[in-house]
């Protein structure tokens, strides 16, 4: 039976152990007699089997679209893997990804047996960092993926917010905003996933600290298509301090004023919008904020419970 034609042909052409490397496929077959026979064998661009590679367990990517998928699985297909994986060795013969996921799956999706990979040594903090920067740079990390990268990095690597932004080439204020997406409720960091809530949108909600309003707004944003300025607003207003239901009292606030602050904290929840309870010697009134036409309409449906 002929030998089944190489993926990459050519490669060796302008790439060191791409074809005809014996001390690559030394390394492929695990043949290592000394560590200085294995330091020469890496760096070399070699074909390997992919049932041989292991997923990168550092990978901050942890969705990977079926379509897109499917599409890149019918290039390869149709032209082959044209940039080779990332890979390092493991004691045990096989191989752990450092960067192309995405590549491995589609190639298996294609029916491919093997693969060209790119053989390096990495430590655990090379393996985070590589997987991330690469899915940077493709932009394929949704913001919480990469916000938990970044902790990753922090965490695992004792690394600093500074040191970060070094390694993956951005500013320190894109980290810190970044890790500031990770103190949203699990709900809102599924919504901005999924693109129902954009980054802009969750900047703005992370300065809100009551769950259930973040909830309210979200909502509003979804419902309303509100932009980022008119997040912001709602929020602003939000934060505005309320006015005394009653007179200061020099001995403390009495059990009517904190009975109402109580009410007013669960409207404003419940409205997702700024709320007033006026209220002096028995009675008052309630001012409910609203934006737009839109909004009043949102507004009166919650009041008639329609």
């Amino acid at each position: 039976m002929a030998k089944k034609q190489a993926l990459g042909k050519g490669l060796g052409a302008i790439l060191p152990g791409a074809e005809g490397d014996d001390t690559a496929t030394a390394l492929v077959e695990g043949q290592f007699y000394n560590f200085e026979e294995r330091a020469r064998a890496l760096r070399k661009i070699v074909e390997i089997e992919i049932d041989a590679i292991r997923p990168n367990p550092y990978q901050p990517r942890e969705r990977f679209g079926a379509e897109s998928l499917a599409e890149l699985a019918a290039s390869i297909a149709e032209h082959g893997l044209i940039q080779p994986v990332t890979v390092r060795p493991t004691d045990s013969g096989e191989y752990e990804l450092i960067s192309g996921e995405r590549r491995v799956r589609a190639a298996r999706l294609a029916g491919l047996e093997r693969v060209d990979a790119y053989v390096r040594e990495a430590g655990t903090e090379h393996m985070l960092e590589w997987a991330l920067v690469e899915n940077i740079q493709r932009q394929d990390l949704d913001p919480i993926e990469e916000a938990l990268g970044y902790h990753r990095l922090i965490d695992e690597c004792s690394l600093t917010q500074a040191q970060v932004a070094v390694k993956v080439g951005k500013d320190r204020s894109t980290i810190a905003n970044a890790l500031r997406l990770l103190r949203l409720p699990p709900a809102i960091q599924k919504a901005l996933r999924d693109g129902e809530v954009s980054t802009g949108h969750a900047r703005v909600l992370v300065s809100v600290d009551d769950a259930e309003v973040q909830q309210a707004i979200v909502n509003r944003i979804i419902e309303e298509q509100l932009s980022v300025r008119s997040t912001e607003e709602i929020v602003r207003r939000l934060g505005e301090p309320l006015p005394d239901p009653k007179p200061k009292r020099t001995n403390g606030a009495g059990p009517e004023s904190t009975q109402i602050t109580a009410l007013t904290d669960q409207l404003r929840s419940r409205f997702g919008t700024q709320v007033a309870i006026k209220y002096k010697a028995g009675k008052g009134r309630i001012e409910i904020e609203y934006y737009s036409r839109e909004d009043l309409e949102r507004v009166i449906e919650i009041l008639l419970g329609t």
